[in-house]
C-alpha cells in the first residue's frame, strides 16, 4: 500500500470557494475509488487560496478481482433442433474471447439464457490513478468559473500546477499542457521558491518550512492566535479583547496561507456611529476584527490578518488605518446626513421600492403591515397596539436612507437607531430593529413583544402574498426564503408562546392583499400544508418521535404551541404498557368505522354487557378528558383515556359489530366512531402501529 498526494496549484481563488472544493474533492475521490474497486485508508483535504490538496493513505496497488457476468443469447437461439450451437452463440462466445463450452445456462425472469461468468482480475493502481485524478480536476464546479488563454476547460482561477505522487513515483498525466509533477511552490511573498515534494508523508512540513499552513484546522487556529497576539502587543488599546466573528474568522482563513496579525487605531470620533455600523464597515470590506472592552463596548481599534509577515509594522499598521479611516468617515457622512431628515419623511418614497412585481410597492406593503400588526396586537398584548403599528409605519423607512445604500445589512438597524434619534419610544425602536429577527436558522428571536408582532406581520404578509399569486416553492427553488420565513414565524411563536390561529391570519393576510391575490380555502391550506411540513420536519431534527409528530399534526395544526404540547403529551404517554395496545385497539377501530361519522348512541339497542360497559366507561372518560383538554392538560387527558383499553379489548371479544340487524349494526358503528373522535382529540394514536 502506498499513500496518495494530489495537490492543485492555482491562482488565489476566492474564500468561499475552499471549502466547498475540499468537500467536492474528497465526495469525487470517494466515488471514484468505489466505482473502481480500489480500496484505500483516511482521506485528508488540505487547502490554501493557491492550492486545493487531497492525501490519501494505504491506497491498494492493484484493484480487486471481479466477477463479470455477461448474458448472451437465450438457449433457444444458441442451440439448433440437433442441439448443435448456431451462429449467434458463437459469434458471442467469439467476441468474449472464449469457447461455446465455456458459457453456462442461467434462468432469468425471460427464461433461460447463456452467460459468461468470468474473474477479471484487478489491474494496478499506478495504471488507474492518472485517469482519476484528471477527473477529479474536470468534475470540480465552483460558483463561477473561467477560462483562460487557449484552454478549453474552466476551472475557478487558472491552473499553474500539478503534483501527483504514488508513494514517492510521480502519477504522470496531462491537463492544458500542464503536466504533472513532484514541485510545488512556497508562499507568494515570503519564500515563492520551487519545492520537490518527497511524499504524502512530508507534504505538511515541506510546506510549512515555506511559509504555507496547508491544513485549514490548523491555520484557523493561527488566525485566532494571531488576532489575540496583535491586540495583546497594542499599547494603544489597553485591556482591549478582539471581538471574534467565526464566519469572519472563517472567511480569513481562506484568504491566506500564513497568517499575520496587526492591531490599528481609528478616531474615537467614529464611536458616535452605532456600533453595528462600525463593525459592519470593519467586516464586509476589509475583513478586519474590531477590539472591545471587557464589558464588550467597542474601542477605536481593530486588527487585519496579512497574509505575509513584513518588516515594519508601523507603515501597515498606518496603511490598513488611512483604508479604514476613509470607509468610517463615508459611514460617519452617511449617518449625519441621514439623521438631518426625520425617518417618517422617507414613508412617501416608499412607492418607488418593489416589493414583488404582482404583489405592489412596499408603501402598499406598509399599509397592509400597519393592519396586520393590530390584528395580532389586539389578540397578544392590546396594550402594545399603538407602539406596534407605529413601528410598522416606519419599519421600512430606512431603505431609503444612504447607510442601508451602503450596507444593505443593516436595514432595521439603521431605522431604529433612526427612530430613537428622532424621539420615537424606545419599544418603537426596538420593534423596528427586531423585525427583521430571526435573520437565519437558529438564531435569536425578538426579545420584546411588539418586535415579535411586526416580525410575524411581516413575514404572514409576505408567505400569504407568495402563495396567493403562486409563487411556491418547487424542489430547491424558493426565491423568496418562503421555507426560512415559515421556520422564522414557528420559532417565534414558540419562543414566545403565543396563541395563535394560523388559518385565521393567513386569511386576513390574504384578504388586504384584495384583488392582487387568490385568497381562497385552497391557498389558505396550501400555506398551512406549507407551515405544517417545516413543522413536523423542525421537530423531527430536534429529536422528537416521528410518530409522535405525525399524530398531532395529522389530527389538527393551526396554533403551534397547542399542537406542540400535544406532542409531548402523546410522547410521554407512549412509555405506558397500554398505550400500544391501544394504539392497535383504535387502529382496529378505525378500519371499522370507515367513513362513518355520525355518533348518535341508543342505548336501548345495546345487546351485550361488553356494550353497556364500554358506553358508561366512554361517558366518564368522556366528561374527564374534556375538563383537562379545556386546559391543555394533554398529558393526563391521556391517562384517562388509558382507561379504556381493557373494555374496548373485551367489546371486540365478544361483540359483532356488523350485525345482521341494521339498526344494531349502525348504534355499534356509532359508538366506535364516538370513541374515535374522542381519541382524535389529540392525536391520531393508529399512527404508532405498523402498516
Amino acid at each position: 500500500m502506498r499513500d496518495l498526494l494530489f495537490e492543485i496549484g492555482m491562482e488565489e481563488i476566492p474564500a468561499g470557494f475552499l471549502q466547498p472544493a475540499l468537500a467536492q474533492l474528497q465526495d469525487l475521490f470517494t466515488a471514484k475509488a468505489a466505482e473502481l474497486k480500489f480500496s484505500h485508508g483516511p482521506i485528508k483535504v488540505m487547502g490554501t487560496p493557491r492550492r486545493l490538496a487531497l492525501m490519501v493513505r494505504d491506497v491498494a496497488q492493484i484493484q480487486e478481482n471481479t466477477v463479470e457476468e455477461l448474458l448472451g443469447p437465450s438457449k433457444m437461439a444458441a442451440f439448433d433442433s440437433e442441439g448443435k450451437p448456431t451462429r449467434a452463440v458463437e459469434g458471442f462466445a467469439r467476441s468474449k474471447g472464449v469457447a461455446v463450452g465455456d458459457l453456462q445456462v442461467v434462468e432469468t425472469s425471460k427464461g433461460e439464457y447463456m452467460m459468461l461468468v468470468r474473474e477479471v482480475k484487478g489491474v494496478e493502481t499506478s495504471v488507474l490513478l492518472p485517469g482519476v485524478l484528471q477527473s477529479l480536476i474536470l468534475e470540480l464546479s465552483f460558483p463561477k468559473s473561467m477560462r483562460w488563454g487557449r484552454n478549453l476547460q474552466s476551472f475557478a482561477r487558472p491552473i499553474q500546477w500539478l503534483v501527483a505522487l504514488f508513494g514517492r513515483e510521480i502519477v504522470h498525466f496531462s491537463h492544458e499542457g500542464i503536466e504533472s509533477s513532484n514541485r510545488s511552490f512556497g508562499h507568494r511573498f515570503l519564500d515563492k521558491r520551487e519545492i520537490v515534494i518527497q511524499d504524502a508523508e512530508q507534504y505538511e512540513q515541506q510546506l510549512g518550512e515555506r511559509y504555507v499552513v496547508a491544513d485549514p484546522v490548523k491555520r484557523r487556529s493561527q488566525v485566532v492566535s494571531e488576532i489575540k497576539r496583535a491586540v495583546a502587543e497594542a499599547v494603544d488599546l489597553p485591556g482591549g479583547n478582539v471581538a471574534i466573528d467565526e464566519a469572519l474568522v472563517d472567511t480569513v482563513t481562506n484568504l491566506v496561507e500564513m497568517p499575520y496579525g496587526v492591531c490599528g487605531i481609528f478616531d474615537e470620533k467614529f464611536l458616535q456611529l452605532p456600533a453595528e455600523v462600525l463593525i459592519t464597515s470593519m467586516r464586509e470590506h476589509q475583513k478586519y476584527f474590531p477590539v472591545v472592552d471587557a464589558s464588550g463596548k467597542l474601542l477605536p481599534g481593530f486588527v487585519a490578518v496579512n497574509n505575509t509577515r513584513v518588516n515594519d509594522t508601523n507603515i501597515t499598521r498606518k496603511g490598513h488605518q488611512r483604508v479604514l479611516r476613509a470607509r468610517l468617515e463615508d459611514a460617519l457622512f452617511f449617518f449625519n446626513s441621514d439623521r438631518e431628515k426625520p425617518l417618517e419623511s422617507h414613508i412617501d418614497n416608499l412607492h418607488g421600492i418593489i416589493f414583488q412585481a404582482k404583489l405592489g410597492t412596499m408603501a402598499e406593503k406598509k399599509d397592509r403591515l400597519v393592519k396586520l400588526v393590530k390584528i395580532l396586537a389586539e389578540k397578544i398584548d392590546p396594550s402594545l397596539s399603538d407602539d406596534s403599528c407605529r413601528a410598522a409605519l416606519l419599519c421600512k423607512a430606512d431603505l431609503l436612507s444612504n447607510m442601508v445604500g451602503e450596507f444593505p445589512s443593516l436595514q432595521g438597524i439603521m431605522g431604529g437607531a433612526y427612530a430613537q434619534h428622532d424621539g420615537e419610544t424606545p419599544n418603537v425602536a426596538t420593534a423596528i430593529v427586531e423585525h427583521y429577527m430571526p435573520k437565519r436558522a437558529g438564531a435569536e428571536i425578538p426579545s420584546t413583544d411588539a418586535g415579535a408582532i411586526l416580525a410575524l406581520a411581516d413575514r404572514f404578509d409576505t408567505l400569504a402574498g407568495c402563495f396567493g399569486i403562486g409563487q411556491v416553492p418547487s424542489g430547491t427553488a424558493d426565491p423568496f426564503g418562503l421555507r426560512r420565513i415559515s421556520l422564522a414565524i414557528l420559532h417565534i411563536i414558540q419562543g414566545k408562546r403565543y396563541t395563535i390561529s394560523l388559518r385565521e391570519l393567513i386569511h386576513k393576510a390574504l384578504a388586504l392583499y384584495g384583488v392582487k391575490v387568490d385568497g381562497g380555502n385552497d391557498t389558505v391550506e396550501a400555506v398551512i400544508n406549507f407551515i405544517k411540513a417545516r413543522f413536523a420536519n423542525d421537530c423531527i431534527t430536534r429529536g422528537l418521535e416521528t410518530e409522535a409528530v405525525e399524530a398531532a399534526v395529522s389530527v389538527d395544526f393551526d396554533d403551534v404551541n397547542d399542537c406542540l404540547s400535544r406532542i409531548n403529551a402523546i410522547v410521554q404517554i407512549r412509555k405506558e404498557p397500554a398505550f400500544k395496545v391501544l394504539a392497535g385497539s383504535y387502529k382496529r377501530v378505525r378500519n371499522i368505522i370507515k367513513d362513518n361519522r355520525d355518533v348518535a348512541i341508543q342505548t336501548a339497542l345495546f345487546e351485550h354487557e361488553a356494550e353497556i360497559k364500554l358506553y358508561n366507561l366512554f361517558l366518564d372518560v368522556q366528561n374527564e378528558m374534556d375538563k383537562l383538554i379545556a386546559v391543555k392538560e394533554y398529558a393526563k387527558a391521556l391517562e384517562v383515556m388509558l382507561r379504556m383499553k381493557e373494555p374496548v379489548d373485551q367489546f371486540f371479544d365478544t361483540v359483532m359489530v356488523m350485525a345482521e340487524d341494521m339498526a344494531i349494526r349502525q348504534n355499534r358503528l356509532n359508538l366506535l366512531t364516538a370513541l374515535g373522535d374522542l381519541i382524535l382529540q389529540i392525536g391520531d394514536i393508529s399512527k404508532f402501529q405498523e402498516n
